[in-house]
């Protein structure tokens, strides 16, 4: 049976859930919210707070629509970020026809003409909170509880938006009783019941998750471990919990495992990306992951490219070399004019020749997204009438964060080591 070369398997096999509990077909996918927009949502949702479980989403009309328009070989609007590669040049569409293709003709066989699937998922990302001690400049309150409690201290929350409900005291608690009813018996069954073939944890910040050590000790005492493949993205900032230690005593019994260690920035300009980074402990915990792994591909450098982060595509390039290990390359999520950490708010006069400079000191999937930035719109060229508010809004949120965060530096030394780039910042203060 052939696939049309647009299917995605994750409709069959995977299941997404958000720290807000809403549910997409991937992380990457864009779809309307149901009750908070989440970054990429294409509609907002009511900001009235209706859960679903599992069972409901499933095989709903929605899944049941996306399966048939797969198989009918459409593209879907849904997939615009694996469609246009607007994340990275190695899509998610294709990590999941490697990791279950051989599933395929069972999976089809199991598929009704209206789209339902008589299956359930075998892939989880089930992210159980947005607890993260990391405020990075690349995320948001919806994925760190740091930025959340940053954002309430000092008024930043607009509560007249509907997506921001779930911060409400009295949404928060029904957020948290479906997420210790529902969600853990989703998740605990698939565990008991040997349905967990391949998990993402993710957050937030997944090792301060009790839940990953619960699980991933319960699936090791189940002796499923060979069986199964887990996928860590994590800031690193931890390896341990109450005696547990990660790389002794999880991943050394899984089948297969990677580790993603993000990091968008060495030294001084990586801690100014990254609010909670400590450089010297994260080259540590990164060296103790490099010295288990069995192959290349089990730890890599999950690289985020910023507007700062320019600065540094070199180091973390001769990074990677020194410990002989890939980098996961993408670039910041940009949907709106106002995301000035993302190179693409430079003009294109600015952004080109600095692009043509680092494409020469690299290679790989870095020097991949450097060469797919150079043919991708500017924010100038995207939204022309937008371009001058967008870029003043995204630059005062900016110098808001330096005076509320007490760190070294502050865009503008970051910038000084480019005059033109620097001038083009002042220049829209």
């Amino acid at each position: 049976m052939q696939a049309p070369d647009t299917l995605c398997l994750a409709p069959w096999v995977h299941t997404y859930l958000s720290p807000q509990t809403e549910r997409r077909m991937c992380c990457a996918s864009r779809e309307p919210a149901q009750n908070f927009a989440q970054y990429i949502d294409t509609k907002s949702g009511t900001g009235t707070y209706i859960p679903i479980t599992l069972e409901q989403h499933w095989n709903n009309d929605h899944m049941r629509s996306v399966r048939r328009r797969m198989l009918a070989g459409e593209t879907l609007p849904e997939c615009e970020v694996c469609n246009d590669r607007l994340l990275n040049t190695d899509v998610y569409r294709t990590y999941f026809w490697h990791l279950f293709k051989h599933k395929y003709d069972n999976l089809m066989l199991a598929t009704h003409l209206d789209g339902t699937c008589d299956v359930l998922p075998v892939s989880w990302d089930y992210r159980f909170s947005n607890l993260c001690n990391f405020k990075c400049r690349t995320c948001g309150d919806m994925l760190s509880s740091s930025w959340e409690t940053e954002q309430k201290t000092h008024s930043m929350v607009n509560w007249a938006d509907p997506k921001n409900n779930w911060m409400k005291p009295d949404v928060r608690e029904q957020i948290s009783k479906f997420q210790d009813s529902q969600i853990e018996r989703e998740f605990s069954d698939a565990v008991e019941q040997h349905r967990v073939e391949e998990v993402y944890w993710v957050g937030g910040e997944p090792l301060m998750y009790e839940q990953h050590w619960r699980y991933m000790q319960r699936i090791i005492e189940l002796k499923d471990g060979p069986q199964v493949y887990a996928r860590y993205n994590t800031n690193l900032s931890r390896v341990e919990y109450r005696g547990i230690n990660l790389y002794r005593d999880i991943l050394s019994r899984l089948g297969n495992w990677q580790i993603c260690a993000s990091l968008d920035g060495t030294g001084t300009i990586g801690e100014y990306i990254r609010t909670g980074l400590d450089y010297d402990r994260w080259l540590e915990n990164f060296h103790n992951a490099v010295a288990i792994r069995r192959h290349p591909r089990q730890v890599r450098i999950d690289f985020t490219l910023t507007l700062p982060g320019m600065f540094e595509i070199v180091n973390i390039t001769k990074l990677a070399k020194q410990f002989n290990v890939d980098i996961l390359a993408k670039v910041i999520f940009s949907f709106s004019p106002d995301i000035v950490m993302s190179p693409l708010a430079l003009p294109r006069y600015l952004l080109d020749p600095w692009l043509d400079e680092l494409i020469l000191e690299t290679h790989g999937a870095m020097q991949a997204v450097l060469i797919q930035l150079k043919n991708r719109p500017t924010f100038e060229e995207q939204w022309p009438s937008e371009y001058k508010q967008g870029l003043a809004r995204g630059r005062a949120r900016v110098l808001q964060l330096e005076q509320i965060r007490t760190q070294r530096i502050t865009m503008t030394d970051i910038l000084a080591s480019r005059p033109e780039v620097l001038k083009w910042w002042m220049d829209n203060a």
